[in-house]
C-alpha cells in the first residue's frame, strides 16, 4: 500500500508540483495550505510522514510541529525559505526528522523523505537485540522507544537511531561522521551541522542534568561515546 504523506504549504503551485511529484513517486498525497487545516487532518487520519512548511498564512510551522509532536511521532520534514539558521535549530529540537531550505531540488526532498519513512518503518536495522537496557535507562527496539524510570521519553526516530547506535558500542568513540553513516547509510548532508543539537535534545530527556551528561559524553575533537554507567 502506498505511504501516505500530508503536505503542509500555502504556496499552491508549490503544492501541485510537490504533489504530483511526489505522487508519481508512489506516495499518497493529501495537501493542506494552513497549519489548523493540517491539525485537523493529522487528528482523524494517520500520515506516515509530514512535509511541512514553516511560514503558513494562519500559523508558524513550528506551532505545528510544537502540537503534532505532543501526541504523535510521525515523521516531520520542514520546509523554509527564511534561511535563518535559528529555524532549523528550533525547529529540530521541537522533534523534526530533518530540515530543507528553500529552494530545493525535488529529487534532494524525495531523497530525504525516504529516507526518515526507512527509519521509520524498520529503524535502520541498526539493534541487533530487542530491548538494551542500562539502568534505569531502557530502550526498545522493537518498539521503538526510550523510557526512563518506565516512563516513555519524547523523542525522534532520528533521534532514537543515534541513540541505538552509540548504546549498542557503548565505551566506543564515535565521529560525527561515523554516526551519519549508522544511521542513515547514505551520504545526503541532511544532519551535516545539526548533529550536535539532536544529541542535546537526547541528553534533555534521559539525563538527569543534560549540562553536566553522564551518559552522552562528548568526546572534544572526536565525536560522542555513550557511557557505561549503569545508574
Amino acid at each position: 500500500m502506498a505511504e501516505r504523506i500530508l503536505l503542509v504549504e500555502d504556496d499552491p503551485r508549490l503544492a501541485d508540483m510537490l504533489s504530483e511529484y511526489l505522487g508519481q513517486a508512489g506516495f499518497r498525497i493529501t495537501s493542506a495550505p494552513l497549519g489548523a487545516s493540517a491539525l485537523k487532518h493529522l487528528s482523524g487520519e494517520e500520515y506516515d510522514a509530514v512535509v511541512l512548511d514553516l511560514m503558513l498564512p494562519d500559523m508558524d510551522g513550528l506551532d505545528v510541529c510544537r502540537q503534532l509532536r505532543a501526541k504523535s511521532n510521525t515523521p516531520v520534514l520542514m520546509l523554509s525559505g527564511r534561511g535563518d539558521a535559528i529555524d532549523r535549530i528550533v525547529g529540530l529540537e521541537l522533534g523534526a526528522d530533518d530540515y530543507l531550505p528553500k529552494p530545493f531540488e525535488p529529487r534532494e526532498l524525495l531523497a530525504r523523505l525516504r529516507a526518515i519513512l526507512r527509519r521509520s518503518r524498520s529503524g535502520r536495522g541498526l539493534s541487533s537485540e530487542q530491548t538494551l537496557h542500562f539502568g534505569r535507562l531502557e530502550i526498545d527496539s522493537s518498539a521503538r522507544a526510550v523510557r526512563l524510570d518506565g516512563v516513555k521519553c519524547d523523542i525522534t526516530g532520528y533521534q532514537f537511531d543515534l541513540l541505538v547506535a552509540l548504546a549498542e558500542r557503548a565505551g566506543r568513540v564515535l565521529s560525527r561522521d561515523a554516526l551519519m553513516d549508522l544511521v542513515k547509510g547514505e551520504h545526503l548532508e541532511a544532519f551535516d551541522r545539526s548533529i550536535d543539537v539532536h544529541m542535546s535534545r537526547i541528553r534533555a530527556v534521559i539525563e538527569d542534568d543534560p549540562k553536566k551528561p553522564r551518559r552522552v559524553i562528548t568526546v572534544r575533537g572526536a565525536g560522542y561515546v555513550f557511557a557505561k554507567v549503569q545508574d
